[in-house]
């Protein structure tokens, strides 16, 4: 039995659980953060937080060249702890919230698309978390 290789990217974010939460799950802050280059965002979302629930988000090129949808169905949902997901093409994904002092540790592991390059994958990942990181501490 083939295993899907996985990669890990991670970001600490100076605020409490509660809050990263908040701004991590909130399609209202989703279409802020969510794009993993300056010359992309996330002009619409959709979320709805619960074990069978599904999230979408349209990811697309500022110049409307190009744009796609992300999405996924919740298989675990624990508040301000774990979002576990599956995506369309069978692809998991599981991000937990780790709180210490009023700081929380965001890591995100998943499934690699087993088409693009790993090292583009955890670029491109890491800079979305990055962004989330800034948003979330700009507020």
């Amino acid at each position: 039995m083939e295993t899907t290789p996985r990669i890990t990217v991670q970001t600490t974010v100076a605020a409490p659980a509660a809050r990263v939460w908040d701004f991590y799950t909130g399609p209202e802050h989703i279409v802020h953060w969510n794009a993993a280059s300056a010359d992309w965002h996330t002009p619409r979302a959709e979320n709805d937080v619960r074990v069978g629930g599904r999230f979408v988000h349209h990811m697309a090129a500022r110049d409307g060249s190009v744009g796609f949808d992300f999405e996924g169905t919740y298989t675990q949902v624990v508040l301000q702890q774990l979002l576990a997901y599956t995506m369309p093409d069978g692809r998991r994904v599981e991000t937990t919230f780790e709180e210490d002092g009023g700081v929380t540790k965001v890591t995100t592991v998943f499934d690699t698309d087993g088409q693009h390059p790993e090292e583009l994958q955890q670029q491109g990942w890491q800079a979305i978390l990055d962004n989330f990181k800034a948003y979330a501490e700009a507020r």
